[in-house]
Protein backbone atom coordinates (compact mmCIF):
# COMPACT_ATOMS: atom_id res chain seq x y z
CA UNK A 1 0.00 0.00 0.00
CA UNK A 2 2.55 2.50 -0.94
CA UNK A 3 0.04 5.16 -3.35
CA UNK A 4 -2.54 7.60 -1.63
CA UNK A 5 -4.91 5.75 -3.73
CA UNK A 6 -4.90 2.96 -2.01
CA UNK A 7 -5.06 5.09 1.32
CA UNK A 8 -8.08 6.35 -0.06
CA UNK A 9 -9.61 2.67 -0.58
CA UNK A 10 -8.82 1.50 2.97
CA UNK A 11 -10.07 4.47 4.24
CA UNK A 12 -13.47 4.33 2.28
CA UNK A 13 -13.85 1.04 3.43
CA UNK A 14 -13.54 1.51 7.70
CA UNK A 15 -15.70 4.24 6.80
CA UNK A 16 -18.91 1.79 5.15
CA UNK A 17 -18.12 -0.54 7.51
CA UNK A 18 -18.29 1.79 10.71
CA UNK A 19 -21.73 3.17 9.46
CA UNK A 20 -24.17 2.37 11.90
CA UNK A 21 -26.86 0.38 10.90
CA UNK A 22 -30.81 0.70 11.28
CA UNK A 23 -31.77 1.08 15.08
CA UNK A 24 -33.16 -2.40 17.07
CA UNK A 25 -36.74 -0.10 17.18
CA UNK A 26 -36.98 0.81 13.74
CA UNK A 27 -36.27 -2.94 12.62
CA UNK A 28 -39.55 -4.45 14.94
CA UNK A 29 -42.14 -5.28 12.84
CA UNK A 30 -44.96 -2.46 13.62
CA UNK A 31 -48.68 -2.63 14.95
CA UNK A 32 -49.88 0.29 13.92
CA UNK A 33 -52.13 -2.41 11.49
CA UNK A 34 -53.71 -4.29 14.06
CA UNK A 35 -57.51 -2.59 14.43
CA UNK A 36 -58.72 -0.93 17.47
CA UNK A 37 -60.63 -3.01 20.42
CA UNK A 38 -64.00 -2.63 20.05
CA UNK A 39 -65.61 0.31 21.86
CA UNK A 40 -69.15 0.76 20.23
CA UNK A 41 -71.83 -1.53 19.21
CA UNK A 42 -76.23 -1.94 18.74
CA UNK A 43 -77.21 -4.67 21.62
CA UNK A 44 -78.13 -7.90 18.99
CA UNK A 45 -80.83 -8.75 21.65
CA UNK A 46 -83.01 -6.39 24.12
CA UNK A 47 -83.45 -7.35 27.85
CA UNK A 48 -87.41 -7.84 26.21
CA UNK A 49 -89.48 -6.02 29.20
CA UNK A 50 -90.43 -3.11 27.24
CA UNK A 51 -89.15 -0.21 28.70
CA UNK A 52 -88.04 -1.42 31.96
CA UNK A 53 -84.24 -1.62 31.65
CA UNK A 54 -83.82 -1.93 35.35
CA UNK A 55 -83.03 1.65 35.47
CA UNK A 56 -79.32 2.87 33.82
CA UNK A 57 -77.77 0.18 36.19
CA UNK A 58 -79.78 -2.32 34.29
CA UNK A 59 -78.76 -0.96 30.91
CA UNK A 60 -75.22 -1.24 31.83
CA UNK A 61 -75.17 -4.93 32.59
CA UNK A 62 -76.82 -5.43 29.46
CA UNK A 63 -74.36 -3.73 27.30
CA UNK A 64 -71.56 -5.24 29.87
CA UNK A 65 -72.95 -8.51 29.38
CA UNK A 66 -73.19 -8.67 25.58
CA UNK A 67 -69.69 -7.08 25.19
CA UNK A 68 -68.30 -9.93 27.59
CA UNK A 69 -70.18 -12.25 24.92
CA UNK A 70 -67.66 -10.69 22.30
CA UNK A 71 -64.71 -11.14 24.42
CA UNK A 72 -65.03 -7.45 25.48
CA UNK A 73 -65.75 -7.75 28.84
CA UNK A 74 -62.51 -6.29 30.26
CA UNK A 75 -63.85 -2.38 29.21
CA UNK A 76 -66.33 -0.29 31.17
CA UNK A 77 -69.55 -0.42 29.27
CA UNK A 78 -72.41 2.02 29.63
CA UNK A 79 -75.59 1.95 27.68
CA UNK A 80 -76.43 5.69 25.83
CA UNK A 81 -79.27 6.84 28.04
CA UNK A 82 -80.55 10.15 29.75
CA UNK A 83 -82.71 10.41 32.18
CA UNK A 84 -85.48 13.05 33.25
CA UNK A 85 -86.55 14.71 36.29
CA UNK A 86 -84.39 15.41 39.45
CA UNK A 87 -80.91 14.64 38.85
CA UNK A 88 -81.64 13.98 35.30
CA UNK A 89 -78.73 12.50 33.31
CA UNK A 90 -77.20 13.25 29.55
CA UNK A 91 -76.11 10.11 27.40
CA UNK A 92 -73.40 11.86 25.81
CA UNK A 93 -72.16 12.35 29.65
CA UNK A 94 -71.93 8.71 30.33
CA UNK A 95 -69.86 6.95 27.37
CA UNK A 96 -66.37 8.35 27.89
CA UNK A 97 -64.14 10.37 25.55
CA UNK A 98 -63.62 8.14 22.58
CA UNK A 99 -62.51 7.40 20.10
CA UNK A 100 -64.82 4.12 19.70
CA UNK A 101 -64.31 1.24 16.98
CA UNK A 102 -67.07 -1.21 15.74
CA UNK A 103 -66.34 -4.60 15.69
CA UNK A 104 -64.70 -4.69 12.20
CA UNK A 105 -62.64 -1.96 13.73
CA UNK A 106 -63.66 1.01 12.29
CA UNK A 107 -63.75 4.09 14.25
CA UNK A 108 -67.33 4.98 14.96
CA UNK A 109 -66.43 8.50 16.25
CA UNK A 110 -63.20 10.25 17.42
CA UNK A 111 -64.78 11.94 20.26
CA UNK A 112 -68.48 12.85 21.73
CA UNK A 113 -68.40 16.04 19.39
CA UNK A 114 -67.17 13.76 16.43
CA UNK A 115 -70.22 11.85 17.42
CA UNK A 116 -73.06 13.68 17.63
CA UNK A 117 -74.70 15.57 14.86
CA UNK A 118 -74.11 14.34 11.13
CA UNK A 119 -69.96 13.70 12.22
CA UNK A 120 -70.51 9.84 13.17
CA UNK A 121 -70.72 6.79 11.00
CA UNK A 122 -73.50 5.44 12.81
CA UNK A 123 -75.17 3.62 10.24
CA UNK A 124 -76.67 1.15 8.56
CA UNK A 125 -73.37 -0.23 7.17
CA UNK A 126 -71.54 0.52 10.32
CA UNK A 127 -74.02 0.57 13.37
CA UNK A 128 -73.44 -3.34 14.30
CA UNK A 129 -73.88 -5.64 17.09
CA UNK A 130 -71.43 -6.87 18.95
CA UNK A 131 -70.50 -9.47 17.21
CA UNK A 132 -70.37 -7.57 13.65
CA UNK A 133 -73.44 -8.87 12.45
CA UNK A 134 -76.32 -5.90 11.00
CA UNK A 135 -79.64 -5.18 13.18
CA UNK A 136 -82.89 -6.43 11.39
CA UNK A 137 -83.75 -3.66 9.36
CA UNK A 138 -85.55 -2.74 6.20
CA UNK A 139 -82.41 -2.33 4.18
CA UNK A 140 -81.13 -5.82 4.25
CA UNK A 141 -84.02 -7.27 2.09
CA UNK A 142 -87.06 -7.63 4.30
CA UNK A 143 -89.78 -5.01 4.14
CA UNK A 144 -92.04 -6.39 7.43
CA UNK A 145 -89.15 -6.68 9.63
CA UNK A 146 -87.28 -3.50 11.59
CA UNK A 147 -85.28 -2.88 14.43
CA UNK A 148 -83.86 0.16 13.60
CA UNK A 149 -85.67 2.06 16.94
CA UNK A 150 -82.33 2.46 19.26
CA UNK A 151 -83.76 3.25 22.33
CA UNK A 152 -81.66 7.01 23.96
CA UNK A 153 -84.31 8.87 25.46
CA UNK A 154 -81.84 11.85 24.05
CA UNK A 155 -82.12 15.15 21.82
CA UNK A 156 -79.88 15.32 19.26
CA UNK A 157 -76.93 16.52 21.00
CA UNK A 158 -77.08 14.09 23.35
CA UNK A 159 -78.70 15.80 26.52
CA UNK A 160 -82.03 14.64 28.19
CA UNK A 161 -85.54 16.22 27.58
CA UNK A 162 -86.99 18.56 30.19
CA UNK A 163 -89.32 17.31 32.46
CA UNK A 164 -92.50 17.52 31.24
CA UNK A 165 -93.72 14.17 28.81
CA UNK A 166 -92.23 11.55 29.86
CA UNK A 167 -89.72 10.49 27.39
CA UNK A 168 -87.79 7.90 29.01
CA UNK A 169 -90.64 5.27 30.11
CA UNK A 170 -89.80 6.54 33.58
CA UNK A 171 -86.40 6.64 33.61
CA UNK A 172 -86.27 3.37 31.86
CA UNK A 173 -88.05 1.58 34.91
CA UNK A 174 -91.95 1.27 33.08
CA UNK A 175 -92.73 -1.13 30.60
CA UNK A 176 -96.36 0.04 30.53
CA UNK A 177 -96.51 3.90 31.36
CA UNK A 178 -94.70 6.47 29.20
CA UNK A 179 -92.72 6.56 26.08
CA UNK A 180 -89.46 6.09 24.90
CA UNK A 181 -87.91 8.64 22.68
CA UNK A 182 -85.45 6.70 19.89
CA UNK A 183 -83.20 7.07 17.18
CA UNK A 184 -82.58 5.12 13.80
CA UNK A 185 -79.46 3.07 13.47
CA UNK A 186 -79.73 2.77 9.98
CA UNK A 187 -79.77 7.04 9.20
CA UNK A 188 -78.08 7.48 5.62
CA UNK A 189 -80.79 5.45 3.78
CA UNK A 190 -83.75 6.35 2.92
CA UNK A 191 -82.64 9.95 2.36
CA UNK A 192 -79.23 12.00 3.45
CA UNK A 193 -78.46 11.82 6.18
CA UNK A 194 -81.54 10.22 7.29
CA UNK A 195 -83.11 10.47 10.53
CA UNK A 196 -80.63 10.85 13.91
CA UNK A 197 -79.16 8.16 14.69
CA UNK A 198 -80.04 9.18 18.64
CA UNK A 199 -82.82 11.30 18.42
CA UNK A 200 -85.90 10.31 16.20
CA UNK A 201 -88.82 10.42 17.47
CA UNK A 202 -91.01 8.70 19.90
CA UNK A 203 -92.91 5.42 20.55
CA UNK A 204 -96.54 4.91 21.09
CA UNK A 205 -95.84 2.70 24.61
CA UNK A 206 -93.56 1.67 27.14
CA UNK A 207 -94.58 -2.17 26.29
CA UNK A 208 -92.19 -4.79 24.50
CA UNK A 209 -95.61 -4.77 21.69
CA UNK A 210 -95.03 -1.13 21.91
CA UNK A 211 -91.71 -0.86 20.65
CA UNK A 212 -91.91 -4.08 18.18
CA UNK A 213 -95.18 -2.15 16.59
CA UNK A 214 -93.12 0.55 15.97
CA UNK A 215 -90.08 -0.79 14.47
CA UNK A 216 -87.71 -1.51 17.44
CA UNK A 217 -87.15 -4.28 19.98
CA UNK A 218 -85.83 -2.28 22.59
CA UNK A 219 -81.99 -2.49 21.14
CA UNK A 220 -79.59 0.04 22.81
CA UNK A 221 -76.34 2.07 21.92
CA UNK A 222 -73.35 0.45 23.74
CA UNK A 223 -70.26 2.43 24.08
CA UNK A 224 -66.58 1.56 26.11
CA UNK A 225 -66.34 4.55 28.53
CA UNK A 226 -62.57 3.81 29.26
Amino acid sequence: MNSSRDLIAVAVTVGALALPGPSIAAQQPQNDDQPPELGFFVTSIGIGDGGNLGGLDGADAHCQARAAAAGAGHRAWRAYLSTQGDGAVNARDRIGMGPWANARGLIIATSVENLHYDNSNINFEHALDEQGNHFASRLDGNPDVTEHDILTGSRIDGTAFPSGEDRTCNNWTSNDQGNAWVGHADRYSFSTPGAPWNSSHGTPGCTQEDFISFGGAGLMYCFAAD
